[in-house]
């Protein structure tokens, strides 16, 4: 697998096609565009599209614009606009220009008709069904519509009295003539405009007829210069299309398409019919759900931009479809946060301690790193008191063999504190523990006693009269099947829900230094995890979300 990393020595088949190309002069510059469509929210694999295009205009010196195919007004809205261009920005690009397909409605229709003046498109009143049924299939060749050599006069008048609105939608089409024998079916004589009566939330309502993406594509990439237009490997069969349509209608200097491997992660769903099922049936909060696999629930999550970007170097630029374990991801996620992440102590099932031997109503200053990777950062300093949080697995009356942590048998020490030994616990009426007593060593502080004996199980805490409260959401991966897309309906999806993909737990015990953290602030919590703050959260009311744990622990069914 050749490597994305797009740096003044890498390569790959993009940037030798590139090389060549400019070696050769058929360009002077090298310019690309992302061109999503305004129809919903990026998901992890437009990642790897945008780190592509614009990566690859930066190696070059280049541009890139970021384009929206707003070519079907029924499905777009402003607010996949402004959600795509945060997710861009997010990623750390920036596009040199931002269009529209709908900018070019006039030149793409003007084309259109050069087409009919040159006996190359014709309109055809076939229905949809019949059309289908004309092109023939893998093995067979098409047969022409009965309508595919009227004159070029009737042509030109109906294709005007279709823009005009006077049919209804879906009645008749504007197709190009091409060849309904060729083994390729995108060149059996493809539809390039239809009927289509809806509001456009650029265009408003002056278009009755839109041009089908194979049609605006290519003339969109012309009218801007583009020189490389990069894409996934689900076009190259349609690659003869858009080389047609650009000799035809006579583009000095056409763009190059080149077409790249999709990326595929498993445990995930990237179909935006299937998203929004999942959205539309309340299996997740929102298309930011940070199960999702889309770019703003993993924001919300807390995957940083720069792990992301790390995850799609790693899988390379291929010719060849392949499927990415999910874990890849998180090990890269993990990989950042490590020497990025602030350190912090929290404490998420409580169980409280009572040191029984330390003075009621003192408290210390313990002085913890806030990144051991980032010494230039200082300390921090946490409260310690007579009551503390420690976890609830922490401590067992009756436990197994080669359990280090608190129990009636065993010593252990609190990060950055004392000693503890285990006196005595106090208990509901149901049998509950809701305390241990415990005295401590006022000579073992920092973990230096002067007999010199050592502990092997060190705890986090938080003290209870200082803590900060909040909610934790703990977050796994939404889908306890490898390949869910092959899952259809809502029965499917609901039955290969991972119980375990959100776990919430109120109470939470936070060190007091949380009490500033603001919406998108991440940390690692000692034995715990990587979290960060929520965009649920308030000063009154502090979300936390799990990112990932320190390792994988993800298990299937």
């Amino acid at each position: 697998m050749e490597e994305l990393n797009l740096n003044e020595t890498a390569s790959n088949f993009i940037l030798d096609a590139i090389d060549t190309d400019l070696a050769e002069g058929v360009y002077d510059k090298v310019q690309t565009r992302f061109p999503p469509e305004p129809n919903g929210y990026l998901h992890i694999g437009h990642a790897k599209a945008i780190c592509i295009d614009f990566g690859t205009a930066e190696k070059y010196g280049g541009k890139c614009n970021l384009r929206f195919d707003d070519t079907n007004p029924t499905k777009e809205d402003t607010e996949y606009v402004d959600a795509i261009m945060e997710d861009i920005e997010w990623l750390g690009f920036k596009w040199d220009n931002v269009f529209y397909a709908s900018d070019y409605f006039d030149y793409i229709y003007e084309c259109a008709l050069k087409l009919i003046d040159k006996g190359l498109a014709y309109v055809d009143e076939l229905s949809a069904d019949e059309i289908r049924e004309y092109r023939g299939t893998l093995t067979e060749p098409g047969k022409e519509s009965p309508y595919r050599n009227r004159p070029i006069e009737e042509t030109r008048d109906l294709f005007r009295r279709m823009t005009e609105g006077e049919f209804e939608n879906g009645s008749l089409v504007l197709r190009a003539k091409i060849d309904m024998a060729s083994p390729n079916m995108n060149m059996r004589d493809p539809v390039i405009y239809r009927v289509m009566k809806a509001h456009h939330h650029r265009t408003g309502d002056k278009w009755c007829v839109y041009p089908m993406y194979d049609f605006a594509h290519p003339l969109s990439d012309a009218r801007e210069g583009v020189t490389h237009s990069l894409c996934s490997l689900e076009f190259e069969n349609h690659r003869p299309l858009y080389n047609w349509f650009l000799e035809v209608l006579d583009i000095p200097t056409p763009p190059r398409q080149i077409e790249f491997a999709r990326m595929n992660l498993n445990y995930t769903l990237t179909s935006k019919r299937k998203c929004l099922k999942l959205v539309n049936d309340g299996l997740v909060s929102g298309w930011d759900d940070p199960r999702m696999a889309t770019l703003c629930g993993m924001r919300r999550r807390g995957f940083p931009a720069e792990a992301v970007k790390a995850f799609v170097d790693k899988i390379g630029v291929s010719k060849a479809n392949s499927v990415i374990d999910y874990a890849l991801l998180e090990s890269c996620v993990r990989d950042y946060l490590n020497i990025e992440a602030d350190r912090a102590m929290a404490v998420l099932r409580p169980l409280k301690v009572i040191i029984d031997n330390y003075p009621e109503g003192k408290e210390e200053q313990i002085e913890v790193e806030i990144n051991p990777n980032k010494p230039e950062l200082g300390k921090r300093y946490v409260t310690f008191s007579r009551e503390v949080y420690i976890e609830q697995d922490d401590f067992m009356l009756d436990p197994p063999g080669k359990y280090f942590r608190l129990c009636p048998a065993r010593e252990v020490r609190l990060k950055g504190a004392y000693y503890l030994k285990y006196a005595s616990h106090d208990c509901d009426e149901n049998g509950n523990i809701t305390a241990v007593h415990c005295t401590y060593d006022p000579e073992s502080f920092g973990g230096e006693t002067p007999d010199g004996r050592k502990v092997k199980g060190t705890l986090h805490w938080v003290s209870a009269s200082h803590c900060v409260l909040a909610t934790v959401r703990l977050y796994d991966r939404l889908f306890n099947v490898s390949n869910p897309s092959d899952e259809e309906g809502v029965e499917s999806f609901a039955d290969n829900l991972n119980p375990e993909s959100l776990t919430v737990l109120e109470g939470c015990a936070l060190e007091e230094n949380m009490r500033d953290a603001k919406v998108g602030d991440r940390f690692q919590f000692m034995r715990q995890g990587y979290f960060c703050v929520d965009s649920d959260s308030t000063p009154d009311n502090i979300i936390i979300n799990r990112t990932v744990a320190l390792k994988d622990s993800f298990k299937t069914k």
